[in-house]
């Protein structure tokens, strides 16, 4: 008896081990590279049929205008929720700032430039949330969660307009799209797990910086190295983790499994995704500037400065990213996934 089940156990465990090693083997099948070796071209060239830069914008853009009442309706919605939540910019210090960067600009800068200069310098201020009130556990907890709605809704959202479905109503995504939200908040935990390197190269400037150790050239050298590789590993991860998080909206899809099919997604094309992600922070950051310097400059007319106008503005810019970003990812998820080409 004792004979048999201990053979039973054996066998068990074999096929546990094979199960493994095949796995392994499927694994790295789709996978040319290979470490500590030179991985050729031909090995890891794979097509990607996707518009150019500036037509793939655009036609972020028109999926928007063709469903723009849709859209409005989720910026208003996310935007009061938003501000009962987590509030809005600071009025006071913003108002301070602005008068202690007019005080100070004038001197180093002189001319119409300065004006320029100035509100450069305030709105790299807004843009970062320098402004932004101190939030409590609470809040910073609840302004999470509302991000993984928004971004769920969204979502949810074009991958109805893109099945063709007609009568879109923002109720039904609401009511509809929280389903994969812890699935989301793991693959979101694992993104955030994954910046841990570039935070440590923050950390580790602010601390070389705070000593003044940058006057050896040797140990400067050495310095910058080490961030950058902190920096690209980092950037390596987060690429296909990005895509993941819309892998993962799938129905009966599990976080390992999105992470491992978003990696399969960007093999051989990890820097283009790279690129494209790059040019939408790009993107980001030049609709604020268009749209939030003009405000600065009305909100500088001494009847206008007690009016929250910036803040304001600021807080739709806010919820108008989370809807370009998520519309913005989807597609470029939607290219990877039409063109299914194989690596070589």
């Amino acid at each position: 008896m004792a004979k048999k089940k201990q053979a039973k156990n054996q066998s068990k465990l074999q096929e546990t081990i094979s199960s493994i090693k095949k796995r392994r083997s499927d694994f790295l099948k789709g996978r040319p590279h290979r470490s500590f070796r030179l991985t050729r071209r031909r090995d890891y060239k794979r097509s990607w049929q996707i518009p150019g830069y500036w037509s793939f914008t655009n036609e972020v853009w028109y999926l928007l205008l063709s469903n723009k009442w849709l859209f409005t309706k989720f910026i208003v919605f996310y935007s009061v929720l938003s501000f009962l939540i987590v509030g809005w910019l600071s009025q006071d210090n913003f108002t301070l700032l602005n008068k202690t960067v007019n005080q100070l600009g004038g001197d180093v800068v002189a001319g119409e430039l300065s004006g320029m200069v100035q509100n450069l310098a305030v709105f790299a201020g807004v843009f970062s949330g320098a402004f932004s009130q101190n939030l409590s556990d609470a809040q910073q907890l609840y302004s999470g969660l509302l991000f993984l709605l928004g971004w769920l809704t969204i979502v949810w959202l074009i991958r109805q307009i893109m099945a063709g479905h007609k009568n879109i109503k923002l109720r039904d995504g609401l009511y509809s799209s929280g389903s994969p939200l812890l699935s989301t908040f793991l693959v979101l935990l694992v993104l955030l797990v994954q910046l841990v390197p570039f935070a440590l190269a923050l950390i580790a400037y602010g601390a070389a910086d705070s000593v003044d150790v940058f006057s050896d050239a040797l140990f400067t050298t050495l310095f910058w190295i080490v961030e950058l590789l902190l920096v690209v590993i980092s950037v390596y991860w987060i690429t296909s983790t990005t895509l993941a998080l819309v892998v993962v909206t799938l129905p009966g899809m599990y976080p390992l499994r999105a992470l491992k099919a978003s990696s399969d997604l960007v093999i051989g094309r990890r820097l283009r995704v790279l690129y494209r992600l790059a040019w939408l922070g790009l993107t980001v950051i030049c609709i604020w500037a268009i749209i939030i310097l003009p405000f600065i400059f009305i909100n500088q007319i001494s009847w206008l400065a007690a009016v929250p106008i910036v803040p304001m503005v600021a807080l739709l810019l806010t919820t108008f990213t989370v809807l370009w970003s998520s519309s913005y990812i989807y597609l470029l998820y939607r290219k990877l996934v039409s063109d299914d080409t194989p690596t070589a």
